[in-house]
This record gives C-alpha cells, sequence and structure tokens, in this order.
C-alpha cells in the first residue's frame, strides 16, 4: 500500500540547480533513510514534500485518510505557552479533556467540574494519551512541564518538537535530523522507539548506527540520481561499492573499444557509407560512457600540526558549579600526548562545562587546570557556527590567514583550502546564510583547524554533516598526532575514534572507563546485571533469615539435591570468573566482529549464571 508517491520533482535556487525529476515512492510499513552530500537538497527536498517549499514542477501525493508528521530541522511554538499547553493545544476531544483536566488539578479542588473532567477523561479514553505523553516528554529531558518554551534552549525545543510527533503517532512520520541535541541514552531510546512503532518513516540522519538499526530502506541522492536499496545502512554500503565498482568496470571497457574505434574512425575516407555512419553514430554513444567522470569531490584535510611537549594538560581535584547546583566535584586527571577521549552523559551534567574549564573559557570554584607550553587548543563549538551577518564564504577563512601552512613544508592559498574542502570556487563568494546546516559545520570546522591546533576539542562536531565527510574525517583524526577530546552522540563516531570515556553519572561525579562507547555500554551493562544479581540474592538471603516467612511445607533436601548444592557452588564460581575473564578481553578489543562474538558470549554466560543462582537460591532455602 503507497503512502507517499513523489513525480519528477524538480528545484532550482536561480542559476544553481538543487534536484531535478526525482521520482519514488514509499509504501506502508517501510522505514526509509535519506543520505546524500551536504549541499545536495535533502532538507529542501523533505520541505517541498510537506509543501512548505515551492518547487518549479512534479507532484507530490500522500494516500488519502493517513495521518502526517513532520520534524523540521527548526520548529516554531508560541513561546508564550508552556510545554505541557503546547503538547495538549489540539482541537481533538481528547486534548480538550487533557487540557481541562490538568487545568482543574492545578487549582487543587475536588468539585463537581472536576469529577466531570474525570468522567470525560474516561469517555474519550485520554489517560493513556497524557500518559504516554509525559513519558516522552520525561525521557528527553523535558520535566519542567509548566515552562515556557520561550525559555528553553534550542536543543530543548528541538526535543519538544520531537516529542510532539511521537506523541501524534501518525501513520507517516518524516524527520530531518531526528538525533540531533539528544544525548546518547536519549538517542538509544529513541532508536528503540522507533523500532517498534507502526509508524512508516522517512528520514534524514547522519547517525549511521541509527540508520543500521532502524530502516529497512535506503535512498541514496547522488549526482541528481536516486538509488533504492531495500536493507539496512550496511546493506546499503555493500551495494554502493558494488555499483561503483560496476560502473569502473564498464567505464574502462568502453575506453578500451573506443581506443579501437576511434583508430578505425581515423583510418576511414571522408565519403562514408550509410553503416560507416551507424558505426560513427555508436562511436559518440561509446565516448559518452567512456569519458564519463568518476571522480568525486571529497575533503582534503593536511592541516599542519605543531609538536606538544610532554606536559599537556593537568586537571588538579577542580570543582564548578552553578546556582548551588554541583556538575563537577573534585575531578583530576592528566591528559597525556595522543589521548583519545570521549564525553558521555546526560544532557545538563556538565559535559560542556568540563570543556570552557579546559579552555579557560570558565575558572573551577576549586582546585587548578594546567595548560602545557606548547599545548594549541582547537575548539568546535555550537556557537563557533555564528557568522557574521552578511559575512560570504571566502572572508569567514580570509580573515584568520590568507596563507595556511600544511604538511611538509607546503603553503595553500585561503582560495585553495577551500576548494580541499569541497567548497568551488563558485561558491566562495556566497553568503554564508545560503549555506546548508552542513556546509556552515564544515567551514566552521575548516577555520579550527586553520589555527594549527595540537589539542582538538570537538563538541557535537557530527551534527548536520553527511556520512560521506564523516568518514573522511574519521580518516583524519586516527592519524592526528595530537590530543582529541570529544563530546558526541554519534556512536559509531566514537566507537572509531576514542579509546577511553569519560562518564559524567550525575551528582558531579566522572568516572574514566577503558575502551570506546559500544566497550563502556557493554561493561555498564555488566555492572547493572551483577547489581541485579547481588540485590536478588541479599532479598533471598533476608527471606532465609526469617524462616518463618517461608510459606512451604518442604523441611530439608534430599539426597540428590544436596549433592546438586554443592555442584552448583562450584559451577556458580566458575561462571562468576568466566563473565570477568570475557569483560576482560571485551576491554582490551578493537576488532567489531570480535566485540559482537564476545558481547553473546557474555550475555550467554549471565543467563546462564542467573539460573543456576536462582536455582541454588531455590535448594539454599532447605539448607541444614
Amino acid at each position: 500500500m503507497n503512502y507517499l508517491s513523489v513525480e519528477l520533482l524538480t528545484l532550482t535556487f536561480g542559476a544553481r540547480r538543487i534536484f531535478e525529476d526525482l521520482s519514488f515512492g514509499i509504501d506502508k510499513g517501510e522505514k526509509v533513510g535519506l543520505v546524500a552530500r551536504n549541499g545536495s537538497g535533502k532538507t529542501s527536498l523533505l520541505n517541498a514534500i510537506m509543501g512548505l517549499e515551492p518547487v518549479n514542477s512534479g507532484k507530490v501525493t500522500f494516500r488519502n485518510g493517513i495521518t502526517l508528521g513532520y520534524l523540521a530541522q527548526k520548529e516554531e511554538f508560541d513561546p508564550d505557552l508552556t510545554v505541557l499547553e503546547t503538547v495538549f493545544r489540539g482541537d481533538s476531544n481528547q486534548m480538550k479533556a487533557i487540557r481541562n483536566y490538568e487545568a482543574l488539578l492545578d487549582e487543587g479542588l475536588e468539585n463537581d467540574a472536576f469529577y466531570k473532567a474525570l468522567a470525560e477523561m474516561e469517555r474519550t479514553q485520554a489517560w493513556s494519551v497524557e500518559s504516554k505523553a509525559k513519558e516522552i516528554l520525561y525521557k528527553f529531558g523535558l520535566e519542567n512541564l509548566d515552562k515556557r518554551v520561550g525559555d528553553l534552549s534550542g536543543g530543548q525545543q528541538k526535543r519538544l518538537g520531537l516529542s510532539l510527533e511521537l506523541i501524534k503517532d501518525p501513520d507517516l512520520l518524516i524527520m530531518d535530523e531526528p538525533t540531533n541535541h539528544l544525548d546518547l541514552e536519549m538517542t538509544e531510546w529513541l532508536e528503540s522507539h522507533l523500532n517498534t512503532s507502526n509508524s512508516t518513516i522517512l528520514m534524514v540522519t547522519h547517525d549511521r548506527y541509527f540508520l543500521d538499526s532502524v530502516c529497512n530502506v535506503i535512498i541514496e541522492l547522488e549526482d541528481n540520481t536516486l538509488y533504492r536499496h531495500r536493507g539496512n545502512y550496511s546493506y546499503f554500503l555493500e551495494k554502493k561499492q558494488e555499483r561503483e565498482e560496476n560502473i569502473s568496470t564498464v567505464v574502462s571497457k568502453a575506453k578500451s573499444a573506443m581506443r579501437k574505434e576511434l583508430d578505425w574512425i581515423r583510418r576511414q575516407p571522408k565519403a562514408r557509407g550509410t553503416k560507416a555512419k551507424y558505426r560513427v553514430q555508436a562511436f559518440d554513444e561509446l565516448k559518452k560512457t567512456a569519458t564519463k567522470n568518476l571522480s568525486k569531490d571529497e575533503l582534503q584535510i593536511e592541516i599542519n600540526v605543531p609538536r606538544i611537549g610532554s606536559k599537556v594538560v593537568e586537571l588538579h581535584k577542580i570543582s564548578k558549579g552553578f546556582e548551588e547546583k554541583e556538575l563537577i566535584s573534585g575531578f583530576s586527571y592528566i591528559f597525556l600526548r595522543k589521548d583519545r577521549i570521549g564525553i558521555v552523559g546526560k544532557n545538563g551534567t556538565g559535559k560542556s562545562t568540563l570543556l570552557n574549564l579546559i579552555t579557560g573559557t570558565l575558572t573551577p570554584d576549586k582546585g587548578k587546570v594546567v595548560i602545557g607550553d606548547t599545548v594549541q587548543f582547537g575548539y568546535f563549538t555550537q556557537s563557533g557556527l555564528q557568522f557574521k551577518d552578511g559575512q560570504r564564504v571566502k572572508e569567514a577563512v580570509s580573515e584568520i590567514a590568507d596563507v595556511i601552512p600544511l604538511t611538509r613544508g607546503q603553503k595553500i592559498s585561503a582560495s585553495q583550502l577551500l576548494e580541499r574542502f569541497m567548497f568551488p570556487r563558485s561558491m566562495h563568494f556566497n553568503l554564508i546564510s545560503s549555506l546548508s546546516g552542513g556546509e556552515k559545520r564544515r567551514l566552521h570546522l575548516l577555520r579550527v583547524l586553520m589555527n594549527n591546533p595540537n589539542f582538538l576539542i570537538l563538541d557535537e562536531p557530527t551534527n548536520d554533516l553527511d556520512v560521506y565527510t564523516l568518514q573522511i574525517l574519521e580518516d583524519y583524526l586516527e592519524d592526528f598526532p595530537g590530543v582529541i577530546l570529544v563530546v558526541s552522540h554519534d556512536r559509531h563516531f566514537m566507537d572509531r575514534i576514542v579509546d577511553h570515556t569519560f562518564a559524567f553519572e550525575g551528582k558531579a561525579i566522572i568516572k574514566d572507563y577503558p575502551g570506546n562507547y559500544s566497550q563502556y555500554r557493554a561493561y555498564k551493562e555488566l555492572q547493572d546485571e551483577e547489581e541485579k544479581q547481588r540485590s536478588a540474592k541479599n532479598a533471598v538471603s533476608d527471606q532465609v533469615i526469617k524462616p518463618d516467612s517461608i510459606q512451604t511445607e518442604k523441611v530439608k533436601m534430599t539426597y540428590a539435591e544436596r549433592l546438586e548444592y554443592e555442584a552448583l557452588e562450584e559451577e556458580i564460581d566458575q561462571l562468576e570468573n568466566k563473565v570477568k575473564e570475557i569483560n576482560d578481553k571485551i576491554m582490551n578489543i578493537n576488532d567489531a566482529e570480535k566485540l559482537q562474538v564476545l558481547t553473546k558470549e557474555i550475555g550467554d554466560t549471565q543467563k546462564e549464571l542467573e539460573n543456576k543462582t536462582d536455582r541454588w537460591l531455590h535448594l539454599a532455602q532447605f539448607e541444614d
């Protein structure tokens, strides 16, 4: 059953063609990821589908009777409404019942009006809607439901917009970068929620793990051609590589054939018969294939990085808080050369505060920060995306330097550097305000790297960057000779770049875990499981101590049960040791396939340990 049909859609901005004659469809139940390079019109395409951006030609058709949801990159809300009022502002009977009930609840009066409101909540089955709405809002860190929307940060407003669409639970949900402004825990919850949702989905996202987990169809927009792949992102990458290899083979064969045909044409007299003319026409078609340009514009990063000394950055028992809320308490760490550290934690736990303490933007309340003499910071921040009004692309680079040193003593002009960062000369005098979100981030990254840093601090660098640029950025960072400190909700990026993790666990606690993000998650899950087992064991032990509370007629073990009980104690010890051994391996492995095997093995072992522990606890009740 077709939900969306796009036919021959064309959009241009002045002389610039964004896309032309695009056609595709989405069927019920499909969860489609749209991938393309920055500036190729992904956001414009979504806006055009929703009728928010006029197109030159083409037609968009939705199936009659389906409900639609759209998460745009920037949401527009009434700033004077509260979060709760914004969520329940609809005109349906359920929304009216919820608004009336919440208003009377705030008054605290149990009068006739209140009981009528209760009855209306029952009649319209609004309880489940209200409960679901609050659960989703809390999951996205929007606990203060009475806060004015105008007082929310940009990230909070984006999460509010996402919450509204999930609460609506539409038949077709279209989303533009839904994981932006989410922390890792929120991203994983959203991933799980969409996997179980009945909504048909079309989304643009740079999060490759998210694409891999949620999507069952990938549509790639490349050179104004749409390629559709049924499968997740990993499958798409395999098919894309096959497609490019096939095209390369076809072009190579065409070049070989063209050389032979060219030799034949040169040897022919000017007067030709019909067959000769036909062969010349065939040669022209062959030439089109043989001269097809297979090269792609790719980001080239060759910025010079100065040597960093043995003394880098030292944090000595630093503490910092705001308005009586302590975010960091007594944290110490000595950075080493080539440290690769990822920072994870819920929003508002102090991640950006730590970055600002390190760079000197903030001063610690207690403790001290010591910076080495050779350290040169490069700080990629969200605020760095705010360029001057009316500024043009080349001006943003030239104001830092006209000539930039590269590796091996080479130098390059600002214009040449822009070209290496995928800004062709035709874009150099474009207004920065006309760039896409990903292009602005790429320009900001260029400006950061122009200062030749040897200590890179990256605060959500992957937002809005396309997956192709991310791969090149990861390649560069893997070989970066200095220190990298990164905050990101992109799990693929974190897994590839970092080798240990600062976890902000709340209550001003920061813990340092070895390994990348997936290894950190596996370790945390193991810790949580062990804690559950300890709690269960303690609970049963309490019951064993109080025999009066055990309601059973059985008073002692049989001989066979006695042998089983003694064997279980030894088996449980062996399994606990096995879990620890596997966990040690997980902490020291970088191979994704081996990590997957070990993760499954530790899960199976823990399940067996849990079953045997349950049996041991049952038999322990009858121990003499």
